[in-house]
């Protein structure tokens, strides 16, 4: 009877005490969601009130590819600085492994145990139990909760496991919490983020985006000649931004409120590049069946852009030059000279004085041309401009196709890394493509990862056949990674020309096609052949 009653008497005052551990515990949490203030005071109660001593929380080492110590009670630095553990190494590797308790009833008679953290010679004496109970996180486990215990004691071990269990969920809630907690801050950093550059973007000059010092430079220059009326030719690489700092350049002239024509050379028909340009009267030619005023009679006042102006015929140069001599046109089938006062912006990728050189461009519409050049730097000198711009072509991509997609900040970083050979033309297209494609609404580096191939394929484009005959009824665009490569014009030799030629049967759009070329662009080669011929 008096054991039974001794028995009973310790049961109730055990339970007293885990209730009262249990109640001290919750109220901490009550306080607050810090995962290290409740830890380790939880792993305190524990060792001053039931004896499970020198507690520990592992968990997922942020430094390495292991798991470490990260909330102890009843150990010291270093002690907590050797706790470190690999999946499956010792007692806590493998609960974090295998995801299940574990019960060394004697650390000295274990041979898994490891006994890295704490020196056998700092226990007591006798035999010392190991416990180990994984936390587990959405079903996974994310670390484990530890401790040693006197093996001898009149208190049973199943209550203590029910303790461990009970602390081990309570830590996973708290990781949970806190993991949620941290992922909506760092959603919350990462759109004010944004919303701080989009209003960068909103002051931004003209509609250029961008604070890169290369980038400022060139606009200054815009900004010295805007009241002047000589030509001005812009020089750079495709896809940076010729028409904007174009439209810029006559924003900021005195001519702001006239007409802003612009004219890309290269996507005009050689056979009506007279009739656009210049206008025609009626009859002039079949189907002209009423006069029409052309792009130059129509920029009267303003100003006039004239893209890719490298691709103007030979011919048409000559005429060009008088326009710009003179102020005057003919129209096509016309013979009465009709003035016009418009600024010129010319544009070119191409060298134009190597262009001059081999007789493909007149060498007196060149100067006339270049009297004022200025170079736009590629996205590759602007890479501080790339997050803006990512930001500012998602907006416009979203808005277009009523999507709500978005980007993390690494992922931003990780394309301001990318060597974009297309520049800024390459860039929005590449984040249009994203939204379209995207099916999660925030995207990670993981998540560009397949559609960035494109990216890197088309920067390494080499010299040679092998570079770019494209097999027999290949797409030029797919078989580049999903982007047509951006090719200088020297980029085909004769020998190269003349095979897809003859592989397509001479037919010329798809002899273009094999080589990634428009029909326009290998029209341009194989023209500059014929005198070699």
């Amino acid at each position: 009877m008096e054991e039974r009653a001794g028995n009973a008497t310790s049961s109730t005052y055990w339970r007293t005490q885990e209730m009262f551990l249990i109640q001290e515990v919750m109220n901490l949490v009550g306080k607050g969601l810090h995962l290290d203030q409740v830890a380790r005071e939880m792993l305190h109660l524990l060792s001053e009130i039931v004896g499970l001593n020198r507690g520990r929380i592992v968990l997922k080492d942020p430094d390495g590819a292991g798991y470490r110590i990260a909330h102890s009670y009843g150990l010291t630095r270093e002690e907590v600085a050797r706790g470190r553990y690999a999946p499956g190494e010792g007692i806590t590797g493998r609960v974090i492994q295998d995801g299940h308790l574990v019960i060394v009833q004697d650390i000295d008679n274990d041979p898994v145990f490891l006994g890295r953290a704490v020196e056998r010679a700092r226990l007591p004496r006798g035999a010392v139990s190991f416990l180990a109970l994984p936390i587990r996180v959405e079903q996974r486990t994310v670390g484990a909760i530890a401790c040693h215990r006197i093996r001898h004691r009149e208190r049973p071990l199943s209550d203590d496991l029910t303790l461990l269990r009970i602390f081990a969920t309570m830590v996973s809630q708290l990781l949970t919490l806190n993991e949620r907690v941290e992922r909506k801050t760092r959603a919350l950093e990462e759109h004010n983020d944004m919303l701080a550059r989009e209003l960068r973007i909103k002051r931004a000059r003209y509609g250029i985006i961008g604070t890169s010092p290369a980038l400022l430079r060139a606009l200054v220059q815009v900004e010295k000649v805007a009241d002047a009326t000589a030509s001005v030719l812009l020089l750079g690489e495709s896809g940076t931004g010729k028409e904007l700092f174009a439209r810029a350049l006559h924003l900021a002239s005195p001519r702001r409120d006239r007409p802003f024509v612009k004219v890309n050379c290269a996507a005009i028909p050689e056979s009506l590049f007279e009739s656009e340009l210049f206008g025609h009267e009626r009859g002039a030619f079949t189907g002209a069946v009423a006069a029409r005023a052309g792009w130059f009679e129509q920029a009267s006042g303003g100003t006039i852009f004239l893209d890719e102006i490298g691709e103007m015929p030979a011919i048409l140069q000559t005429k060009l030059l008088r326009t710009l001599q003179e102020g005057t046109v003919v129209r096509l089938g016309g013979k009465r000279e009709i003035r016009v006062d418009m600024r010129l912006v010319a544009a070119t990728n191409r060298d134009l004085a190597a262009e001059v050189a081999h007789g493909r461009f007149r060498e007196d519409l060149f100067y006339r041309l270049n009297v004022i050049p200025i170079t736009l730097p590629p996205l590759a000198e602007r890479r501080d401009d790339i997050p803006d711009l990512v930001l500012h072509f998602l907006t416009q991509a979203n808005q277009a196709n009523q999507r709500n997609v978005n980007l993390t900040r690494s992922a931003v970083a990780h394309l301001a890394r990318q060597p974009w050979p297309g520049n800024i033309r390459q860039l929005a297209n590449f984040i249009e493509r994203l939204v379209l494609l995207a099916s999660e609404g925030v995207l990670d580096v993981h998540d560009l990862q397949p559609m960035l191939g494109g990216v890197t394929v088309s920067g390494a484009v080499a010299p040679g056949p092998a570079r770019h005959i494209v097999p027999s009824g290949g797409d030029p665009v797919h078989a580049m990674g999903g982007l047509r490569p951006y090719l200088p014009a020297d980029s085909h030799d004769g020998e190269q020309l003349r095979l897809a030629l003859t592989q397509a049967g001479g037919n010329k759009t798809r002899a273009a096609q094999r080589l990634g070329l428009t029909e326009r662009q290998f029209s341009y080669r194989w023209r500059k052949l014929q005198p070699m011929a």
